[in-house]
């Protein structure tokens, strides 16, 4: 099996360009921020102080977190039921970032679901700690990123296709916040990765730079796994 782990900044458009990838070169996509995301809604749907790790740690045996591939993409399921796009909401990214994702109990309950996945297909997989805790030995680690102003902007329009219109400065203070919260983990980032900055690039540009850079690794690798 071939492994492509992606990390980088909030909004660095990892997930976007994580499932084109994916589509482009025939593998699974796996969106690891969903699965934080999708154990942060079931918290804040509970009841459950986010802010107090032992109360989500106390919580975690009740989560039934589950994906499901299809020609639509990836669905996100809570106990069976499609929660794609209420995880996407701001409510639920701040509470993700701030809180859940640096639980680490919530991360080693995370873990051999990834590695699983990643055991029986290829794989594109975005988020933190893919290329160093969770796929150590996958052949292309990424680091995609690009300027705060790119990410902040891109996070409005995503935001505003949603339905939830934000503030270009508000989202862009987030975006600053989030990446002194990440700085630590950003400087864990595995040595033996490729930095793809992506600021004043078009997407379809950032998708071809990537597919391409996993196509010429799996020429001169022959796959291989994990």
């Amino acid at each position: 099996m071939f492994a492509i782990a992606i990390d980088g900044p909030a909004g660095a458009g990892k997930s976007s360009v994580a499932k084109a990838a994916a589509r482009e070169l025939g593998f699974t996509y796996v969106d690891t921020g969903a699965i934080y995301r999708t154990i942060a809604l079931y918290m804040l749907e509970k009841g459950v102080d986010i802010e107090d790790p032992a109360a989500v740690t106390k919580a975690l045996p009740g989560v039934e977190v589950s994906l499901e591939y299809g020609e639509a993409g990836q669905r996100t399921l809570l106990g069976g039921r499609d929660v794609s796009e209420k995880i996407r909401t701001q409510e639920v990214s701040m509470a993700t970032s701030r809180w859940v994702a640096h639980i680490p109990e919530v991360r080693a309950f995370l873990v051999e679901v990834q590695r699983e996945l990643a055991r029986k297909n290829n794989v594109v997989m975005d988020g933190r700690d893919i290329g160093t805790v969770i796929l150590p030995k996958a052949q292309l680690k990424v680091f995609l990123t690009a300027s705060p102003e790119e990410r902040a902007r891109r996070r409005t329009l995503q935001l505003a296709e949603a339905g939830e219109p934000a503030d270009f400065e508000e989202v862009l203070r987030e975006v600053v916040q989030r990446d002194r919260q990440d700085s630590a983990q950003l400087d864990l980032l595995p040595t033996d990765g490729v930095i793809l900055d992506t600021t004043g690039l078009g997407f379809e540009q950032v998708v071809e730079k990537l597919t391409s850079m996993a196509r010429e690794r799996m020429e001169n690798e022959g796959g291989g796994g994990e």
